[in-house]
């Protein structure tokens, strides 16, 4: 538990995702979300994702030059280049300042396209090439944004997010090394914040020790805010998204979603693993070792107050707080009646899904079978090939999970009688209440997503909590969803 004595309440970081700096005009709503803690005495730690579907299109710039599509890849970056400078230009209007930016701008998308011409000459791509390729998202948007916070007085200063966020040295998705993180910070941001500057870095990225770019992984700019927030002991992480919090399902699929006030560490991390997009997965871990609150907050209406989440959450009326939802699954079915007792028999079949790196969200067994659940469809061969020298193999695709999620379940006398009437309509195909008893989760078709969670919303939802809920939030049903997401993307 975090000793509130050694915190620094008046530190916040504030992770602003890419449709907060989208454009110039999202980031001039940033910079007065950010003005706004300032006036208010506090101090902010501000990280920043690249500008929205920026990632996307380095990833095909990487792609095409990886193809030894030359040509292509430098259109795509000629293409980045022009979006960078005009919301430069908008934002730092006074040419005698917005000559050392542009300059800044320009090396870097100069470093990014020698580095294309670099792969696609070679005409490969590594894991270790694409971190540095994509990398560039997050030092360009931060960069913009730390040059119009100063341009609006408020005296930033750009961090180099791979001088603070030191990692190893698995590309793609690296692991943080905490202690070398928590010495950097200290050393680099603590002197700029107790200097009353304001510093920004870019998330997402980091470096190993010997200053080799990595990246954290797709949504990882929540996990570096994270990692800032507990290095730096702050009051509180701030993840400043598109909507107005955390949801009790997908706005797209039941416009009258609430949105829930509070909710406990315990269920936002169910829900970030069971496909909640809201948040990163692994951003709850820090917080909830240092027990920091993280607020989820809309930078297009930063007066709504957003979801709270903390260590302990009030009970509420309904047994529970959110229905995530999880497509794009597939079962796959391992039968070996003769092996299935025999000793060590599980661990080989789990041994064949750690060589391929895949992950597993639900298991089941009976007498003679096992049945899994993953996400991946491109390694499933190369499983099956090595399952088959065990067992008879198959699939079943198409597939989706949905997971109630609320600790009011623990010893909810009847709960999955009264989940199962909801959907008694629907075939349910695989079903799961996790040892952490706030957690329930069945396996239904892809094409009975919708008809399950509204049955479900109306079962749980009809009559809300409104110390829990905000009965108010159906608005957010006009905001972008992605499609099998719970929770709006940051």
């Amino acid at each position: 538990m975090r000793d509130q004595a050694s915190g620094r309440s008046d530190v916040v970081v504030m992770k602003f995702g890419g449709t907060s700096v989208e454009d110039a005009t999202a980031i001039a709503r940033t910079v007065g979300i950010v003005a706004g803690r300032r006036a208010k005495g506090l101090r902010p730690f501000v990280v920043v994702s690249a500008m929205a579907k920026v990632t996307d299109s380095l990833l095909a710039a990487a792609g095409a030059a990886g193809q030894s599509d030359r040509a292509g890849a430098l259109a795509i970056s000629a293409r980045l280049r022009g979006r960078h400078l005009e919301a430069a230009a908008k934002l730092v209007d006074a040419a005698a300042t917005n000559v050392p930016l542009s300059n800044a701008l320009h090396a870097e998308f100069d470093a990014l396209d020698d580095l294309l011409r670099g792969i696609a000459a070679v005409g490969e791509l590594t894991p270790r090439t694409t971190d540095l390729v994509v990398s560039f998202g997050e030092r360009l948007s931060s960069r913009i944004v730390a040059a119009a916070f100063t341009h609006a007085g408020l005296n930033a200063t750009h961090v180099d997010a791979r001088t603070c966020i030191i990692t190893d040295d698995s590309f793609g998705k690296a692991v943080p090394l905490e202690d070398a993180i928590e010495q950097a910070m200290e050393r680099i941001a603590l002197p700029m914040l107790d200097a009353g500057q304001l510093p920004v870095m870019g998330g997402f990225i980091g470096a190993t020790a010997t200053g080799v770019t990595t990246t954290l992984g797709r949504g990882g700019s929540d996990f570096s805010a994270a990692l800032a927030g507990g290095a730096l002991r702050s009051g509180a992480i701030e993840i400043w998204t598109d909507v107005d919090g955390i949801m009790t399902t997908d706005p797209r699929i039941c416009p009258d979603a609430l949105r829930v006030k509070t909710i406990s560490f315990e269920e936002a991390a169910e829900l970030a693993y069971f496909g909640a997009k809201v948040l990163h997965p692994a951003t709850i871990l820090p917080a909830v070792q240092q027990n920091i609150p993280v607020w989820v907050l809309n930078s297009r209406n930063p007066a709504n107050e957003g979801t709270r989440i903390t260590a302990v959450a009030p009970p509420c009326k309904s047994p529970f707080k959110c229905i995530a939802v999880k497509k794009r699954l597939t079962i796959v079915d391992i039968v070996a009646s003769r092996m299935l007792m025999s000793h060590g028999y599980l661990k080989a079949v789990f041994d064949v899904f750690d060589k391929h790196r895949v992950v597993i969200d639900m298991v089941s067994t009976s007498e003679v079978s096992i049945s899994v659940t993953v996400d991946t469809s491109d390694r499933l061969p190369a499983i099956a090939a090595d399952l088959r020298q065990i067992a008879d193999v198959k699939f079943e695709s198409n597939k989706a999970l949905i997971c109630m999620v609320g600790e009011d379940i623990r010893g909810h006398n009847g709960i999955a009688g009264e989940v199962f009437t909801a959907v008694g309509h629907v075939n349910v195909r695989m079903i799961s209440q996790g040892a952490s008893e706030i957690n329930m989760s069945f396996m239904i078709e892809e094409e009975d997503v919708e008809e399950a969670v509204r049955a479900l919303h109306r079962a749980f939802f009809s009559g809300p909590d409104p110390a829990i809920f905000d009965v108010g939030a159906q608005s957010v049903q006009t905001v972008d969803v992605p499609a099998g997401a719970a929770l709006p993307v940051a």
